[in-house]
């Protein structure tokens, strides 16, 4: 049998599994980084682009410059995405409003995003904390970080959103519980959902986990549940991976193709109740 054949049959299986509880199982898809696969990632452009396709659902990246301010972008090196160099957290404000991404769009920052943001309804929107590498974050920058972010974005959340604060540096997930209690936060993690990932989230007292699909099971995701978890699972390169994160059970999935999973959702999974 062909690996393409192959393909389709494990899919089909997949599917039928999934529907026998899709009619009570709701999945909440969300463009990340703006469907960073699709459009130019975490820019305006692409968040409109993905708010057109009929999403509600995004993550974004906040990094610190060197004079304060919030910009919305992923790495902490400037190459990959820009015509610049160097460090995010090296540049002032100004000097990355010079930049240009790759395919030509300008750096987004915080207010401009919380500005769009503020008037649209049903939001889910996860602001993840790029605090690392450390060194560019010690412990008072962190804490500095933490506030202005927090200050900002909740000065503009809309009545009925869900504004979720999420890191893979726990540091700044401590520092946020303990200052601010209400605030909603989700651990990221690069490991699959397991016990020693289930632990580690209960431990920090968050209500949300966010785990690698490669390696997590279905009983995995029922546990987490059982603890009081919501499971967000990542990545979100393909339509399998959608298809995948239906069948574990995920609450939440990001993707980096949001126009072609909603397109194959709405064709091929129509039993499913996912919203965008």
């Amino acid at each position: 049998m062909s690996k393409i054949r192959r393909f389709i049959v494990a899919t089909v299986v997949l599917l039928s599994a999934v529907a026998v509880e899709a009619q009570q199982q709701e999945i909440r898809v969300f463009s990340h980084r703006g469907g960073r696969m699709e459009f130019d990632e975490n820019t305006m452009a692409a968040f409109q682009a993905s708010y057109d396709a009929g999403y509600r659902g995004f993550e974004v990246d906040i990094r610190l410059t060197k004079d304060g301010e919030l910009v919305v972008t992923h790495d902490s090196t400037l190459e990959r995405t820009t015509n610049g160099s160097g460090k995010v957290e090296h540049k002032t404000a100004d000097e990355l409003r010079a930049l240009r991404t790759k395919k030509g769009g300008k750096l987004a920052f915080l207010p401009e995003l919380l500005d769009w943001l503020k008037d649209k309804k049903g939001l889910y929107v996860e602001f993840e904390m790029k605090t690392k590498p450390e060194e560019l974050y010690p412990e008072p920058v962190l804490q500095a970080y933490c506030d202005r972010l927090y200050a900002m974005v909740m000065a503009d959340k809309p009545a009925d959103a869900e504004y979720i604060f999420t890191s893979s540096d726990y540091r700044g997930l401590r520092y946020l519980q303990q200052k601010y209690p209400g605030a909603d936060l989700l651990m990221i993690t690069g490991k699959p959902l397991n016990d020693a990932t289930i632990a580690m989230a209960k431990a920090l007292g968050v209500k949300r986990i966010g785990a690698k699909m490669p390696g997590t099971t279905r009983e995995a995701v029922e546990k987490a549940h059982k603890a009081g978890l919501g499971v967000s699972l990542w990545p979100g390169y393909t339509t399998a991976d959608f298809v995948l994160g239906a069948y574990l059970g995920a609450d939440f999935m990001c993707t980096d193709i949001p126009v072609a999973v909603k397109k194959f959702a709405a064709e091929s999974t129509p039993w499913l109740n996912v919203k965008y």
